[in-house]
C-alpha cells in the first residue's frame, strides 16, 4: 500500500503525513509481529537505539493520521519486497 486515508474524503482535500518504508517495517515488526526492539533492530540491521527512534516516530505519525483524519503516504528509500512477504500476502 502506498496511501491510507479516511474513507469518503478525496486525497487532494487531506493533509498528508509521510511514513518511510523503514518506519512501516518497524511498525510491522514491533506492533504486528510483537518483536522486542532488540530482535527487530537486528532483523533490520540497525542498532536498538536507532530502532527505538524509528518506531517512536512511526507511532506518532500513525496516531496523528488516524486521530486527525490525515492521509498517510508510505514510501521512500531503496528497498525490495521478499518472496516470503509476497507469499504471505496471498494467504492473508
Amino acid at each position: 500500500m502506498r496511501y491510507f486515508k479516511p474513507q469518503g474524503v478525496p486525497l487532494v482535500a487531506l493533509a498528508e503525513i509521510f511514513l518511510s518504508v523503514d518506519e512501516c517495517e518497524a511498525l510491522c515488526f514491533a506492533d504486528r509481529q510483537g518483536m522486542y526492539q532488540e530482535q527487530a533492530a537486528k532483523r533490520m540491521g540497525i542498532s536498538r537505539q536507532t530502532f527505538g527512534n524509528i518506531i517512536e516516530s512511526a507511532r506518532k505519525k500513525t496516531a496523528e493520521a488516524i486521530l486527525c483524519g490525515k492521509a498517510l503516504r508510505i514510501g521512500g528509500g531503496t528497498y525490495t519486497v521478499s518472496k516470503f512477504r509476497k507469499q504471505n500476502k496471498k494467504h492473508a
